[in-house]
């Protein structure tokens, strides 16, 4: 048997992405050409590594065997190319950030526009998905790096809490509270209202705030609607939809022109952080090191800040 690295990459995307197409996409190869190498690699093999149910792709037990030792070949690899790129003191590369809607949206531009003044032959790809999607991917290696609003309980995965963030009862001007300051829970269990998607944080930490202070927690909502994105929703509570429960970070542009306005709820407090996620299993190279600590500061200087005021 003599195969070579790029045989197992190609094995492994397509095992973890269970399609042929997909891999194509990850390895910028025609899908002709996974599924040419992955025959190549079979004979070599002198088995089938895979097989198909429907329309997902799965190992065999072959496969399974061969993926568990490619993992830590390719891992490797990555290994001695970062130590090679940090002992030459290269200060060039791509980092692949993940942002749940909130940070990726409000803050991280600008603090990516901060860390490029600083290192301008970095490239930041930066790709903005709900929570739970931006934590699965930093599992599997997609991000290097991840800012989410929830923390996380995967055993691989590391946090650092980055900046607060307050959630706040967000309604129309033209609403019949729009001038109040705060509202009963019992109030707003009868008023229209506005969801983000499952696996947004925002989600969750309403959902574990309401769960604490009314026994049916997120069921006692009139819930109208589900939308993806923060933007989305504001346009929903604009058209008069319905209202919801935002971070105050997404409302400064809307809150400025007076097209929405804020309530607290009585008696329920609504905060929370945003962390910075990494697979401790995997390697940092020094660019990503780099935009870890750069965070980490910025964080700092941001409490700091936020303290002294």
């Amino acid at each position: 048997m003599d195969f070579d690295l790029r045989h197992l990459e190609i094995l492994c995307k397509v095992i973890e992405l269970k399609s042929f197409l997909k891999a194509a996409d990850a390895v910028c190869l025609a899908q002709a050409s996974v599924s040419e190498r992955i025959a190549n690699l079979e004979t070599i093999i002198g088995t089938r590594l895979l097989d198909r149910l429907g329309r997902q792709v799965v190992p065999t037990r072959a496969g399974e065997l061969l993926y568990k030792h490619a993992t830590k070949l390719l891992e490797m690899k990555r290994t001695a190319c970062l130590e090679m790129q940090d002992f030459l003191g290269i200060k060039r590369g791509e980092i692949h950030i993940g942002g749940s809607t909130v940070p990726g949206e409000f803050i991280l531009p600008k603090v990516i526009a901060r860390f490029n003044a600083e290192y301008p032959s970095v490239l930041i790809t930066l790709t903005i998905s709900d929570t739970r999607e931006i934590e699965t991917r930093v599992l599997h290696g997609d991000f290097d790096l991840g800012v989410v609003g929830s923390k996380s309980s995967h055993n691989s995965i590391v946090s650092h809490e980055l900046w607060n963030d307050e959630l706040v009862l967000v309604v129309s001007p033209h609403h019949r509270w729009a001038n109040k300051g705060k509202i009963t829970i019992e109030e707003l269990s009868g008023e229209p209202f506005i969801l983000r998607e499952v696996g947004s944080g925002t989600l969750k930490s309403m959902e574990d705030y309401l769960r604490e202070s009314v026994s049916n927690g997120i069921d006692s909502l009139n819930v109208v609607a589900r939308f993806g994105t923060t933007t989305a929703v504001k346009e929903g509570i604009k058209a008069g939809l319905g209202l919801s429960i935002l971070s105050s970070r997404v409302l400064e542009t809307e809150l400025k022109a007076k097209v929405l306005k804020t309530l607290q709820l009585k008696g329920i407090p609504m905060f929370r952080s945003f962390y910075l996620i990494r697979n401790k299993r995997r390697v940092a190279s020094p660019m990503c090191q780099a935009m870890l600590d750069f965070l980490l500061t910025a964080s700092e200087e941001n409490q700091k800040k936020d303290t002294d005021s």
